[in-house]
C-alpha cells in the first residue's frame, strides 16, 4: 500500500508560479512511475506529466516548457513546478503512482485556481 498526499495548491494570478508536492508513504520502494493529473470543471481528467523511477519524464503538450516534474527520493516526494500559469491551468491536480507489482494509488487532489 502507498499513501499519497498533495499540497501546494492555491489561488494565483495569470503569469504566477506554484509548486505542487506529492508526498508518498508506505511501500514506496515499489513505486515505478509517478504521475500528475488534472481535471478542470466539466472536462475529462488530463495527464499532465510523469516521472519514471529511472528519471525519465514526460509532459503533455499543453504544459511543455512551463511545468517541470521532479522527485526527491530521499523525501519520497514528487514535485510539479508550474510557471507562467494561465486560467486554462485551473483544475484539481492529483498525483498517482504505479508500482512494479501493478498497484495504482491516488492522492486526494489539490485545487489550483488561476485568475486572469
Amino acid at each position: 500500500q502507498v499513501q499519497l498526499v498533495e499540497s501546494g495548491g492555491g489561488v494565483v494570478q495569470a503569469g504566477d508560479s506554484l509548486r505542487l508536492s506529492c508526498a508518498a508513504s508506505g511501500s514506496i520502494f515499489g513505486i515505478h512511475v509517478m504521475t500528475w493529473y488534472r481535471q478542470a470543471p466539466g472536462k475529462q481528467r488530463e495527464l499532465v506529466a510523469y516521472i519514471i523511477s529511472d528519471g525519465q519524464t514526460y509532459y503533455a503538450d499543453s504544459v511543455k516548457g512551463r511545468f517541470t516534474i521532479s522527485a526527491d527520493n530521499a523525501k519520497a516526494t514528487m514535485y510539479l513546478q508550474m510557471n507562467s500559469l494561465g486560467p486554462e491551468d485551473t483544475a484539481i491536480y492529483s498525483c498517482n503512482c504505479s508500482t512494479w507489482t501493478g498497484g495504482a494509488y491516488w492522492g486526494q487532489g489539490t485545487q489550483v485556481t488561476v485568475s486572469s
